[in-house]
């Protein structure tokens, strides 16, 4: 015979806290920080809609840091993009393709 999960009532619920923060919650505390594109290095995504660019960090916690950042939209060489956080950096593009799935 299977037991039955009880749910919670909702006073129970409410009185949770959720205790040691998430890393997410490190990473968004702060303010946007100014980044320079300094190269294109190619498009990614299903569709090739996505550009991987290398960034520098102009301010911040970071400042002269150089990192790879996806973009979706048009992007030129010296734009300034405000970077909600530079802790995470994205994946390097595997192959030389310009458009579509990797394959």
């Amino acid at each position: 015979m299977a037991k039955s999960q009880r749910p919670q009532d909702k006073k129970s619920q409410q009185g949770q806290v959720k205790q040691g923060g998430s890393r997410s919650d490190k990473i968004m505390t702060g303010e946007a920080a100014p980044g320079r594109v300094e190269e294109i290095i190619g498009r990614t995504g299903f569709r090739g809609e996505i550009t991987q660019v290398k960034v520098k960090v102009l301010e911040g916690r970071d400042q002269g840091r150089s990192m790879r950042r996806n973009v979706k939209g048009p992007i030129r060489l010296n734009d300034v993009l405000m970077l909600r956080e530079t802790e995470i950096e994205a994946r390097r593009i595997k192959s030389k393709v310009s458009k579509g799935a990797y394959t």
